[in-house]
């Protein structure tokens, strides 16, 4: 019931505002989000450039062409000079065991970068969704501060009144206007944090959106959050970030094959043709460089540092995202029930001992201050229900980006 409450209050606000035409929906905010935004642009370059790199690693290397010509002087007297020419051709070979590797290290980066694309639509999904309900607990807060500042204002008007006839103390004046702004100063706090809620929103999608607008509050039937041991379970299935970290150490683990294999000589193909006016010259040949002072033992060493340290990277943050998990839904069961709480009851007693001391007071049976405190204890438990309710869609929403769930919620 609360929770339809707080829905129509929030849909009754946006009326109120003016801002029918500006209102975004949070379908339309992620649909903007991945056409706009800069984050997911970034990483959708970074896996076109890991494509682009397989294109390389599957290149052959080029062959080379040496062109040489000059002048020729015989040794013996009255034989015919003239012109040298040489045409010289030079083509490497890579053996299998190098080119192998390092398509295998393409291979790899390709992986990795389609799971960080992956990851950062997934991340994107999530941050826009929070900023999205963090608009729209601001607006709920909003509402409840412009409330109380009109309830205070009515209380101070009356109490003045009373006071100018004589039925009331001077203080209780003086407690009824120091209540009344600071009213005024939450609901301009209130105001403003509106609208870094919006700028912070308008910023992660990256769309140009409208200064005045404003979000719609939806009711969005969320599926029962399977238990935990399951969802650790999906998320080691389904991680991105899991995936890229196997990508990566497979990806060292392919560099230090390669830098292994090129301490065996690479040959290079030659032919050159060689022609004067005397005679014509033609040789084939193989080049092959001598292993002697650099057998490459100083690039293995650091491939293997590497492997080691991409091992150790896919650990942390395997642990990393399994503490998130388990954090993540402690917060979900503790806000779930506090959310419970407050529907079911806490609310409804809370407006209840306001009407109560908003009636005593006007029969003269309790003081301004006990009518003040009823006032200020409802104002803070709706707040609290408010931040609840944000904090529960928060944890939900960390839930569902480690379990890398499609989720259309």
């Amino acid at each position: 019931m609360y929770r339809n409450l707080f829905l129509s209050a929030c849909g009754l606000l946006l009326a109120a505002l003016g801002h029918g035409a500006n209102a975004l929906t949070l379908d339309e905010a992620l649909r903007l989000a991945e056409i706009h935004s800069p984050l997911l642009a970034a990483a959708v370059a970074q896996e076109q450039g890991a494509k682009a790199a397989l294109d390389t690693a599957a290149a052959y290397p080029n062959p080379e062409l040496e062109l040489a010509g000059g002048s020729y002087r015989p040794r013996q007297p009255g034989a015919a000079s003239g012109h040298a020419e040489a045409v010289g051709l030079s083509q490497p070979v890579e053996l299998f065991g190098v080119r192998g590797a390092r398509r295998q290290m393409a291979e790899a980066g390709v992986e990795a970068g389609g799971a960080a694309l992956r990851q950062a639509r997934i991340d994107l999904r999530s941050r826009v969704k929070l900023a999205y309900y963090d608009v729209l607990r601001r607006l709920g807060e909003a509402k409840l501060a412009a409330e109380s500042r009109a309830l205070l204002e009515q209380i101070r008007d009356r109490v003045k009144l009373k006071v100018e006839v004589g039925e009331s103390a001077r203080y209780e004046l003086v407690k009824a206007e120091t209540e009344a702004l600071s009213a005024e100063n939450a609901a301009k706090s209130a105001e403003l944090r509106v609208i870094q809620a919006r700028a912070a929103l308008k910023a992660l999608i990256g769309a140009p959106l409208p200064d005045g607008f404003t979000v719609v509050a939806e009711e969005r039937p969320s599926a029962p959050l399977p238990d935990l041991e399951s969802v650790q379970r999906e998320m080691r299935e389904r991680q991105p970030l899991l995936k890229a970290a196997e990508a990566e150490t497979r990806k060292a683990h392919a560099r230090v094959e390669m830098e292994r294999s090129l301490r065996l000589p690479q040959p290079t193909l030659k032919w050159t043709s060689e022609r004067d006016p005397e005679s014509r010259l033609w040789r084939f040949g193989v080049a092959l460089p001598l292993p002697l002072w650099n057998r490459r033992d100083g690039p293995i060493g650091e491939a293997v540092a590497g492997l080691h340290q991409a091992e150790a990277e896919a650990r942390r943050v395997r642990l990393g995202l399994e503490a998130e998990l388990d954090q993540a839904y402690a917060r979900y069961e503790i806000a779930k029930r506090q959310v419970e709480v407050f529907e079911s009851g806490l609310l409804r007693e809370a407006e209840s001992a306001l009407k109560v001391a908003e009636a005593a007071y006007r029969y003269g049976e309790r003081s301004i201050l006990d009518y003040l405190d009823a006032q200020r204890v409802q104002r803070a438990t709706r707040l609290d229900f408010l931040n609840a309710r944000y904090e529960l869609q928060a944890a939900l929403v960390e839930i569902e980006r480690l379990r890398a769930f499609p989720g259309e919620s």
